[in-house]
């Protein structure tokens, strides 16, 4: 029950329903540098007084509210927006209050009889006075100068002298707050980096990039690598785990249960004599060389990117320096990882629920603090669904806190709801279902909740057509029209893509076995050598494609997609663009890899600010040039020669001097 004691019932405002928020608040909605952040909330009272209503925002370094008027959108809704300029987090809210001077102006344009009007400006300067009390210097001079006259003035002059533009502005920097109603909690925004929301990985392994005749790449060789990836117009790249990887129990070729001397394990299986989380793989080299190859990433427009994984081999150091931070088996043994009935006797799980926890989180923070000291600002994560949700909080939180620059992306093929309170928690980017999404309606589906939803105010898909666990049944089958495809989908439906190469660009398509996602003779087992120069590589159309995102902002941010109609269920078609609609690109696939389809595209002429004049469209992918007229127009895609159409829209504008030309 309500106590008078607590209430103050001249507070008369009501506000509810304040958006962005996610889970009431509980969780900070995401930006970048230099986007905005559009607010609006229900804001009304009793009766038919007017009100104003303001965004309040600061910065987490600031004392002082930033504050900007808040207009009315019907319906007793409100809207305003502010702009990030600074890494770190926001806090923003709203205020509303009764506007007496504004609910006095309103009524008195509606007052006809004189006795009534005069009154009314005996009111109206007892307002104005107020406010000349709360204003100072000039503003409070003209202020008490509009009350003498309004106390003064004949009911004709001062008719003229209410509806002043020149008081209302006064009167609007100097308002009564004493009975304002604040929006009952604040809410958050996490800032981060641009490449936090357009970036574009590419993966290899390190022990991969071995020059001939050598069994193990190091990060000199890893160098030499770099100008491959820059001039397919990558920006990311994401190595596996860099560490020692452990003797015990190390798996084979092809994930044989039984190693041979000659197998150099998993990556994933970290630890040995050699160190552990904080050390690097021999092989590779010393941390200054791993120093070496990021400063040269760098020079190339290159983040390197580490994964972090959790677990350890049964040589990591942390077995023999904590014991508690694991579990026993009932015979004494060490628990090893397995997901019956697999099992992964290389890899020991941490255990979060031992007493040691407090320890065991602060060393494992420690870890990414020390990564970062060595230059490394983007993570990926990898299993982190099997970690606890507080742990992955408070971790990121420590982490941004002191390093607000750094980017986390989340492996975590796992169900919904816990894929979504990852990102909830502070992951910047996570893997997603779009391996699995092949068909128009799963396409369209997936992508409108992702961003048509609340879901976008706080989850980055970045899409990813193949891993070095995941090689979908599409690409093996599908052949290079498939590769290609699956390429345009996840470049130009996501602002965020990664690729695993070189296997993608070379289309390695041979699983280890009928009806699995694993890759036959794995890297992640195996040394491998790629032939980079390969005469029917992709790595020229991905250059062309990476180049396209570049050049069309359109395509650097995932909130303005709309998906349009075909007549065809084997073609997709789709826009995205920018904010003022300056520049449309719209795309045109054919999901069937292996037969030419055709079919009736429908555009909502209104919604892309077309009119009824011919537009053009211009194919991004082969240069080829169409002249379009109105809402349907026809396509034709051939898989073999490019399975997709990446249309720039060019409307035609007739000049002063009569010819029509296309921008």
């Amino acid at each position: 029950m309500t106590s008078l004691q607590t209430l103050d019932g001249r507070r008369r405002v009501v506000i509810e329903n304040v958006q962005p928020a996610i889970d009431c608040g509980r969780f900070p909605i995401k930006r970048v540098i230099g986007e905005h952040v559009d607010v609006e909330a229900d804001a009304f009272s009793d009766s038919h007084d007017a009100l104003t209503c303001v965004l309040r925002y600061r910065h987490e370094s600031e004392a002082d509210w930033r504050e900007t008027a808040m207009s009315p959108l019907g319906g007793d809704r409100w809207g305003a927006s502010f702009t990030i300029t600074e890494l770190g987090q926001y806090i923003y809210t709203v205020t509303a209050w009764i506007d007496g001077f504004c609910s006095w102006r309103q009524e008195f344009v509606r007052r006809g009889d004189a006795e009534d009007v005069a009154m009314a400006l005996q009111t109206g300067a007892k307002l104005v006075a107020e406010a000349a009390a709360r204003a100072a210097g000039e503003n409070q001079l003209q202020l008490q100068q509009f009350a003498e006259e309004l106390r003064t003035a004949k009911p004709d002059a001062g008719s003229a002298l209410a509806v002043s533009e020149t008081l209302s502005g006064l009167m609007r920097r100097y308002p009564d707050r004493r009975l304002a109603t604040d929006y009952p909690g604040t809410l958050r925004v996490w800032v981060e980096p641009v490449k936090a929301r357009y970036s574009t990985w590419y993966e290899f392994f390190p022990r991969s990039c071995a020059g001939e005749g050598m069994a193990h790449g190091s990060f000199a060789d890893c160098e030499k690598r770099l100008p491959y990836v820059a001039a397919m117009g990558f920006d990311v790249v994401y190595l596996p785990p860099i560490h020692p990887i452990g003797l015990s129990k190390r798996k084979g070729a092809n994930n044989a249960p039984l190693a041979t001397e000659s197998d150099v394990g998993s990556p994933w299986a970290i630890g040995s004599a050699d160190g552990g989380h904080k050390s690097i793989h021999p092989q590779l080299g010393t941390m200054d060389d791993f120093r070496h190859l990021v400063a040269k990433a760098h020079e190339l427009g290159i983040d390197i990117a580490l994964d972090i994984a959790f677990q350890c081999s049964q040589d990591h150091p942390y077995l023999q320096d904590h014991p508690p931070w694991f579990r026993r088996r009932a015979d004494g043994s060490i628990q090893f990882a397995e997901n019956p009935p697999k099992k992964y006797e290389d890899i020991v799980p941490f255990n979060f629920e031992c007493d040691a926890w407090h320890e065991l989180w602060r060393e494992l923070l420690d870890v990414f603090l020390f990564w970062v000291g060595q230059g490394v600002h983007i993570f990926r994560v990898d299993n982190p669904h099997t970690k606890p949700f507080p742990f992955w909080e408070w971790l990121i939180g420590e982490v941004k806190r002191s390093h607000p620059e750094t980017i986390f992306l989340a492996e975590a093929f796992t169900r919904p709801k816990i894929i979504y309170r990852l990102a909830k928690l502070g992951f910047s980017q996570s893997y997603n279902y779009f391996p699995w999404r092949n068909t128009k309606s799963e396409l369209e589906t997936y992508f409108t909740e992702l961003t048509r939803t609340e879901v976008r105010e706080y989850f980055r898909a970045n899409l990813w057509p193949n891993t070095p666990d995941i090689l979908p049944e599409y690409l093996q089958f599908g052949g290079r029209p498939a590769f290609m495809l699956r390429l345009v989908l996840a470049a130009t439906l996501g602002a965020n893509y990664g690729i695993y190469g070189p296997a993608y660009e070379l289309m390695e398509a041979v699983p280890r076995e009928a009806g699995g996602e694993e890759y036959l003779d794995s890297e992640k087992y195996q040394v491998r050598r790629w032939p980079l120069e390969r005469a029917d590589s992709l790595k020229d159309f991905i250059a062309r494609l990476n180049r396209i995102r570049r050049e069309n902002p359109a395509l650097q941010q995932d909130h303005r997609l709309y998906f349009f109609t075909v007549d065809n269920e084997s073609l997709l078609c789709y826009a995205k663009t920018t904010a003022d609609n300056a520049e449309i690109i719209l795309v045109v696939a054919n999901l069937d890899p292996h037969h030419t389809q055709s079919g009736w595209v429908t555009l909502p002429l209104d919604v892309l600010e077309l009119d009824d004049r011919p537009y053009q469209v211009h194919d991004l992918l082969t240069g080829a040039r169409f002249l379009w007229n109105g809402a349907r127009n026809y396509v034709e895609i051939n898989p073999r020669v490019s399975p997709a159409h990446i249309f720039k829209l060019r409307r035609r504008v007739r000049t002063e001097h009569d010819f029509d030309y296309f921008l």
